[in-house]
C-alpha cells in the first residue's frame, strides 16, 4: 500500500488545499491529511476546530478510491511521515516563492530520513493566488471569501469574526 502524506496548518482549509488533495489521492492508496500545530504561525482556528472542519470536506469530495485520513500532530513533518508509514510526503506549490522554502525542507528531511521522498504538486491557475492567511484577512474585514473556501468553511469563517 502506498501511503502519502499532505501536510499543513489548513488555518483554513481552502479550495486549494482540496484540489491538492484530490490529485494527490489520484497518487498513492492512502492519504494522510496531516493537521499540524505550529504555534509560530498563530492559528484562528484551534487544532480541534481545525481537524473538525477537514473531516467533513474530505469525506464530501469524491476522491479516486484512496482511503483519506485525517491525522493531527505535533512533531516533525518527517516523524510524522514515519508514523502514518507514508513513503511520500505531498506538498502544493503556488508560486515561486513558494518553491525556495519547500526546496530547503526537502534538504533537510532527506537529511533525516532518505527513504521518505518528496512530491510537488502544482496549484491549479484558478487556486494559486488562495493562501489561508489571505482568506482570514479577507474574512477578518469583512470581504466575501466564498469563491476561496467551501459553504461549511465559510460560515465558520464568518462566526469567528462575527
Amino acid at each position: 500500500m502506498r501511503v502519502g502524506l499532505y501536510a499543513g496548518t489548513f488555518d483554513p482549509l481552502t479550495l486549494g488545499h482540496i484540489d491538492i488533495i484530490q490529485r494527490a489521492s489520484k497518487l498513492v492508496d492512502r492519504l494522510v491529511i496531516g493537521v499540524a500545530i505550529n504555534r509560530d504561525k498563530g492559528p484562528l482556528f484551534t487544532l480541534d476546530e481545525r481537524v473538525e472542519m477537514i473531516q467533513p470536506e474530505v469525506e464530501a469530495v469524491r476522491f479516486n478510491g484512496a482511503e483519506i485520513v485525517v491525522h493531527p500532530f505535533e512533531n516533525l513533518l518527517i516523524d510524522c511521515a514515519r508514523d502514518v508509514g507514508a513513503s511520500v510526503i505531498i506538498r502544493g506549490l503556488r508560486a515561486v516563492s513558494d518553491f525556495e522554502y519547500e526546496y530547503q525542507m526537502v534538504g533537510m528531511n532527506r537529511a533525516l530520513d532518505d527513504g521518505i521522498e518528496t512530491m510537488f504538486l502544482m496549484a491549479e491557475a484558478k487556486y494559486q493566488a488562495i493562501a489561508s492567511k489571505l482568506v482570514k484577512e479577507i474574512a477578518r474585514l469583512g470581504g466575501d471569501v466564498s469563491k476561496f473556501v467551501t459553504p461549511a468553511v465559510c460560515e465558520r469563517l464568518n462566526a469567528k469574526f462575527a
